[in-house]
Parts: C-alpha cells; structure tokens; sequence
C-alpha cells in the first residue's frame, strides 16, 4: 500500500527544539558595550542578513525543487543552517537593542577601574597579567579581553594603581596587585 506524503510526517528537522542562545548577563544589569564591539556585532548582523541568509535560502529553495526532501542533503542541511543564521540573528538583535555604548577615549585621566579599561597587575609569582574589560560579547581571553561582569573583572573594579586585591579562583584565594590603568582607544 501506498501513501500519499500528505499523510506522512516529513521530517526535515524543522520541528527540532529551537535552542536560543542564552543572555549572558545577569538580570537587570547594563548591557555595555565598546563603540569597537558595537560595530563588530552591527557588521555581523549585517552580514547575515544582507549576505549569508539570502545565500542560504537560495539554496533551501533550490534544493526544495529537487523533490523528496526526507533524503535530500542539500535540504536538511541548509536548512538547518538558516536556523542557526535565524537564531544568531535574533540574538544580535537582541543585544543590539538597548546597548550602552561606552567610549575608553571618554574616560581619560580616570585613576579607578572601570569598564573599559586596560588593566596591568602583577600576582604572587610575579605574573604580569595586561587585560581589558569589556562587554560580554567582546570577551576575547586570547587577546587580553574580559567580559566585564567576569569574577576577575569584578574583583578589579573600582580599584586604584597599587592597590592590591583578593582575587578567587578555583584554586584559592590570590592576591593581585594594580600596576597600571590607562582608557585606550581600541583599533
């Protein structure tokens, strides 16, 4: 016997469970951003609406003319595809809504740590440590960047040069000691 596809469930993943990227702020708390990160997420938005989307859904209405879409590769994969472009674009949008943006150049001669600032301190073995804190979009441990609601950069906030701190870590309790603070132009 055989039967018509209307009454078959055609599975190409569209009913797989969306997972939205969770918000990686606490609740209630500023969403800042760098006039850097800021352009960073703009210009990827951008792109996946102007260029990456329209490029795949091409393709998915293409593939879809192939016919039977249950075992067509082309289909299943673009189309998951456009639900991850869809999914980052809801999240960009997102956190492009309401950000406070937050120019370094703006807070010159300040002598305290405060977002966006580039921090250099020392630790107990002599360890110098240079980072800058900046919004959790931009976090970029390889290149000295800390999401400035980190535990670390947390613990540096509000803190002059020489003043030392307690830090906590997985391994204990360490003390940190402020050795520099300068507001930097990104480039």
């Amino acid at each position: 016997m055989v039967m018509s596809k209307a009454f078959t469930k055609e599975d190409d993943g569209e009913n797989e469970e969306d997972h939205e990227e969770i918000d990686p702020l606490p609740a209630h708390v500023k969403n800042l951003m760098t006039p850097f990160g800021h352009k960073m997420l703009s210009d990827e938005l951008e792109n996946l609406l102007r260029v990456e989307r329209p490029k795949i859904v091409e393709i998915v209405s293409w593939a879809a003319g192939n016919g039977d879409r249950s075992e067509n590769g082309d289909y299943i994969y673009n189309k998951k595809k456009l639900r991850e472009i869809d999914r980052r674009v809801r999240y960009l949008t997102k956190r492009l809504e309401k950000p406070e943006i937050v120019d370094p150049k703006r807070q010159q001669n300040l002598e305290h740590v405060f977002f966006g600032a580039t921090v250099t301190y020392i630790d107990g073995n002599d360890i110098e440590t240079r980072v800058k804190l900046v919004g959790v979009d931009e976090a970029d441990f390889d290149h000295g960047k800390i999401n400035w609601v980190s535990p670390v950069a947390r613990a540096l906030m509000k803190s002059g040069i020489g003043d030392t701190i307690e830090l906590r870590t997985a391994s204990g309790t360490q003390s940190i000691e402020i050795i520099d603070i300068v507001y930097e132009i990104e480039s």
